[in-house]
């Protein structure tokens, strides 16, 4: 039978913002390259957004499908695609789709990070499927490889640069060697940082995309209630030099481990060497690291955010779910058929970098390995080179950086001991705790 004969797939768009308009523009200008990929073809039939206005600078949106009733297009389409973003009505469209015997595709991280396995069994129940490509890594082609390519195999963990905002802010304090208020001030007036970049710098977009990471890779329900987060905001150009001292960059990490302690989930900034794979990925870029039993070492990058590579990923996922109409079936299930333990972040382990700042008397330094010495965690090195910024208004002698870098300890315990050695007279100022990653 003919194309032409065959009644086209309809595709339905929640939300017409940068990703929305580009994700339309290559369904609309990419027709038939997709029909002839897909063998049936595919149409854009309905646009939903809160004032038909919004489409205006974008002339390859046909006005007729725009309209505000975005319940219609929900739940009158074959794809669904819903870029609305957040929790609350995001949730109720793709719901009422998935009701409907749609499918979905979504880039929408918070929204399966918080409501992930309940959508997830919503589509099995149903007989249609879910795909969220974008929702990790922008264009990166990351998830489906994790949800087929290594289905056979064991994933044990997975690290990566999952944010391009504060890539970008780590790595302008590191070349230029500027603050961190100073260059989130600089990002903001060039676009690449939001006005409320609180998501983006404290760490709560890396940790829905964390939260994705480790139900896939897993099998397991994750949220993002189970994620431990820590941000950007104390990094300091101190913490800059001395990383750079050493040969080292601070990259903002989503980490997701599989261990006998149970499955973790956490979001921190960590020193990397400058000869991991991980260190060279700069700017808005993105990087997962991945570590299965067979496959061993894998890594993907590209991309992470911007319209039209986020749209690249969402109209994948929509090509991927159309040649399963095209053929009468459905695409692989999300079995969360694990119910791991959760390992708690205060059992986790880690070398530590651990940075004071001091008078320079002597007694200092064995005051505070004697500290360390009571909590049992070892000292691995010490480093007393750099001048620190801060100034200690109490205290009219000189002051001194101490950087000294744990062997393995647990958070808790090596928490437990920083605090005892702020107690000290001699240390000023709040200390700067990063992990070491190698």
């Amino acid at each position: 039978m003919a194309q032409e004969d065959v009644a086209p797939i309809r595709v339905g768009l929640l939300g017409a913002g940068t990703v929305g308009s580009q994700t339309a523009r290559l369904l609309v200008e990419q027709k038939d390259e997709l029909a002839a990929r897909i063998g049936r073809p595919i149409e854009l039939t309905g646009v939903a957004c809160l004032d038909p206005a919004e489409t205006d600078p974008f002339p390859w949106i046909d006005k007729a499908i725009v309209t505000t009733d975005t319940m219609s297009v929900a739940t009158n389409s074959d794809i669904v695609i819903e870029l609305i973003g957040g929790t609350g009505v995001a949730r109720k469209f793709v719901l009422a789709a998935i009701e409907s015997g749609a499918s979905v595709v979504t880039a929408n991280k918070a929204l399966l990070a918080k409501y992930g396995p309940e959508i997830y069994a919503a589509a099995e129940a149903k007989g249609v499927d879910i795909y969220f490509e974008a929702s990790v890594g922008g264009a990166i082609p990351f998830l489906k490889p994790l949800r087929e390519s290594l289905v056979g195999d064991k994933v044990t963990s997975m690290l990566g640069i999952v944010n391009g905002t504060t890539n970008y802010i780590l790595d302008e304090m590191t070349t230029k060697g500027l603050d961190f208020d100073d260059v989130l001030k600089d990002a903001q007036a060039k676009g690449y940082a939001e006005a409320d970049p609180t998501g983006d710098i404290e760490g709560y977009d890396a940790a829905n995309k964390a939260a994705i990471m480790a139900t896939l890779g897993f099998h397991t329900s994750v949220t993002i209630d189970d994620v431990s987060v820590e941000g950007i905001t104390k990094i300091t150009a101190d913490d800059i030099a001395a990383a750079t001292a050493e040969n080292k960059v601070i990259k903002l990490l989503a980490v997701v481990e599989n261990t006998d302690a149970g499955v973790s989930a956490r979001v921190y900034p960590a020193l990397i060497s400058n000869t991991h794979p991980l260190a060279s990925v700069h700017g808005s870029f993105n990087a997962v690291f991945v570590k299965a039993e067979a496959a061993d070492d894998l890594m993907f990058y590209g991309r992470g955010a911007g319209g039209a590579p986020t749209a690249s990923a969402v109209v994948g996922d929509v090509v991927t779910e159309a040649r399963h109409i095209a053929q009468g079936c459905t695409g692989p299930s999300i079995p969360l058929y694990k119910d791991l333990k959760k390992a708690p972040i205060e059992a986790s382990k880690a070398e530590f970098a651990v940075r004071f700042v001091i008078h320079d008397n002597p007694g200092v330094l064995a005051a505070i390995a004697a500290k360390f010495a009571d909590h049992g965690v070892s000292i691995n090195g010490v480093n007393q080179d750099l001048k620190p910024t801060l100034k200690d208004p109490g205290y009219d002698g000189e002051l001194q950086q101490l950087r000294l870098v744990t062997h393995m300890t647990d958070e808790l315990t090596l928490r437990e001991t920083v605090k005892d050695v702020c107690e000290l007279d001699c240390v000023c100022g709040e200390p700067s705790i990063l992990r070491v990653l190698n």
